[in-house]
């Protein structure tokens, strides 16, 4: 046994429980200021995002909030996160579900579109705060890199395994495919939602098929 825990005074188990419980109330509490920063992020950027915004949506005073996150920072990056983990629920983890290869990359790209046909209108904090912040570094900035190039990068693994199952040629290049799936999502952000074209989802499909068409071992399925 440690000193330090010889030393301890005992331990009142009826006095931790309502500690126990307010503990859980903040964490409902700050999940709570997320979830309402994530909305407004999407429709006014990160940039756009305040303590004193936040407060008055959240019927909360502004150090009620400010008690949660210490800094404005701190919020944006806990925004990212809470994005990063959406997106991954809504992405990545249901393409898991399918075999590896063309099925997989193909769950991606479908799951991606359906997300962005809801982005169109609320818009994409990854697309805002990389104008926003592309030239400004810092922890936010990094943020919001790092959750860039981990669903970069978990297309790129896409590709490669689509390689390894024979779906598509192993003379192609696999960062250029993803570098080009990854086009076809800018463009149609830029095309649906600043410029309204309604075509701009279809397009956007097509080609995700050309670009398949292209790489795609002759015989296998798609």
């Amino acid at each position: 046994m440690s000193v330090s825990a010889l030393q301890a005074p005992p331990v009142d188990c009826e006095s931790a429980k309502p500690l126990g419980r307010a503990m859980h109330k903040g964490q409902q509490t700050k999940q709570a200021i997320v979830e309402a920063a994530v909305s407004l992020s999407t429709r006014l950027g990160l940039e756009g995002l305040s303590i004193g915004l936040l407060a008055e949506v959240m019927h909360m005073s502004k150090s009620g909030v400010f008690a949660h996150f210490g800094s404005r920072e701190e919020l944006q990056i806990s925004v990212i996160g809470e994005y990063f983990v959406r997106f991954e629920q809504e992405i990545f983890y249901p393409a898991l579900l399918q075999p590896r290869g063309l099925p997989r990359l193909r769950a991606l790209f479908d799951n991606w579109m359906k997300r962005v046909a809801v982005e169109i209108q609320s818009g994409c904090i990854f697309i805002s705060g990389a104008v926003e912040f592309d030239d400004r570094p810092g922890p936010v900035r990094d943020a919001l890199a790092d959750s860039v190039q981990k669903w970069q990068q978990a297309f790129y693994r896409a590709v490669v395994q689509s390689q390894e199952c024979g779906h598509l040629q192993v003379q192609a290049d696999p960062a250029q495919i993803a570098f080009e799936i990854h086009g076809l999502i800018l463009a149609l952000h830029y095309e649906a939602r600043f410029l309204q074209k309604p075509e701009s989802l279809a397009r956007a499909n097509r080609g995700f098929d050309s670009i398949l068409e292209r790489n795609t071992v002759q015989g296998a399925s798609h």
